[in-house]
């Protein structure tokens, strides 16, 4: 063959294959195409890691907050500061701390919403963290309570950090936790009853103590949308189950 002929059946050979792809992509291509039905869930991939979605509970979306109770959780920060890796250089710095708001948590009464949509951005500013530094040391963890769990509430930033400062007002601390210097070993229950007697017209099912490590964690404390004591009996059998925990001092 000579090599004019050789270009024929080569310019032939282009054509054929130019247009087997055109139809090729005209019936899809075998790939995944775009939804119609709208939005689904945020795909987040981290690194060469599965990806994970992330979804918002229907009944926590912008047509408004719907969950049932307030969860505020006071974190004994001695614990923290002892058992963490790395611990937060602003909560476990020279200043000492012992009881902190871990959080203030909307709750289902089974279950809760984090992460929600919400027409409230999610960034923290300084100033912000700043007003609220006094009973949540940490710029750290502000930022990442009002993601996870403040734009659940429905509440703008301000009215978040203000609602949290009165559920915390609410509460009075036991007497042998304002200041001890010396490291305890205590049963859980004995701390839950402490508070009990502190506060007068709290429930024994609306409290909960958990531990981390064989340490003190947590104090959860279960309160209605206007900041009163009531019963949370999923929340309470989360408490811990060691009859012995340790206290470090501040």
């Amino acid at each position: 063959m000579n090599r004019s002929n050789w270009q024929k059946l080569g310019l032939i050979v282009l054509v054929l294959v130019g247009a087997a792809f055109g139809l090729f992509e005209k019936n899809g291509g075998g790939g995944t195409q775009p939804s119609s039905s709208g939005p689904g869930p945020i795909q987040v991939t981290v690194d060469d890691k599965p990806a994970r979605t992330k979804t918002t509970p229907v009944s926590a979306r912008n047509d408004g907050p719907e969950f049932d109770f307030y969860v505020l959780a006071l974190s004994w920060s001695p614990s923290y500061c002892a058992t963490e890796n790395s611990p937060d250089r602003e909560q476990c710095g020279r200043e000492r701390h012992g009881f902190i708001v871990h959080g203030l948590w909307p709750q289902y009464e089974s279950g809760f919403p984090e992460f929600c949509e919400s027409r409230f951005s999610d960034r923290v500013s300084q100033q912000a963290a700043d007003s609220i530094s006094d009973l949540m040391p940490g710029t750290g963890l502000v930022r990442y309570q009002w993601r996870k769990h403040g734009l659940c509430t429905g509440l703008d930033q301000r009215d978040y950090f203000a609602t949290m400062r009165k559920a915390f007002g609410r509460i009075a601390i036991p007497d042998s936790f304002e200041n001890p210097t010396r490291s305890q070993t205590l049963q859980p229950q004995s701390i839950e009853t402490e508070f009990l007697k502190a506060n007068p017209g709290m429930r024994a099912n609306g409290i909960a103590v958990t531990c981390s490590n064989g340490h003190l964690a947590d104090v959860r404390i279960c309160l209605t949308k206007d900041l009163k004591f009531r019963s949370c009996p999923e929340v309470d059998r989360d408490a811990c189950r060691s009859s012995r925990t340790q206290v470090p001092g501040i």
